[in-house]
């Protein structure tokens, strides 16, 4: 569907062990998509996919110009972060997760741009 329909360049799936998933890249004109499934028994998504059978979004995430200096003004506005450092993403670049009760119920993802 996403390449011959969207017209989207799709990647090979990726095993990213660190991570405990699997990617697939997809990449639109506008939009990255990023497919998970969970690689071994103590994968981060797993949970989310026994209490979501048919899937579902798992998170959104979105770029910053400076990760760090994105951090310190979430926490000036009681956004919780929920690691204190940015980690080395699946993407190769930091990240951090957002709590998603102070979000609408939604896991956020920074990426650094």
């Amino acid at each position: 569907m996403y390449r011959n329909v969207l017209r989207a360049t799709v990647s090979d799936a990726v095993p990213q062990p660190e991570h405990g998933v699997t990617t697939v890249f997809i990449e639109l004109q506008n939009a990255k998509l990023e497919l998970l499934s969970p690689l071994g028994d103590n994968s981060p998504i797993k949970s989310f996919l026994t209490k979501n059978p048919n899937g579902g979004i798992h998170h959104i995430c979105l770029e910053v110009d400076d990760i760090k200096e994105a951090m310190k003004h979430l926490k000036t506005i009681n956004v919780r972060c929920l690691s204190d450092e940015p980690k080395i993403g699946a993407h190769g670049k930091p990240v951090v997760f957002l709590h998603p009760k102070d979000l609408a119920g939604v896991l956020v993802e920074l990426e650094q741009a």
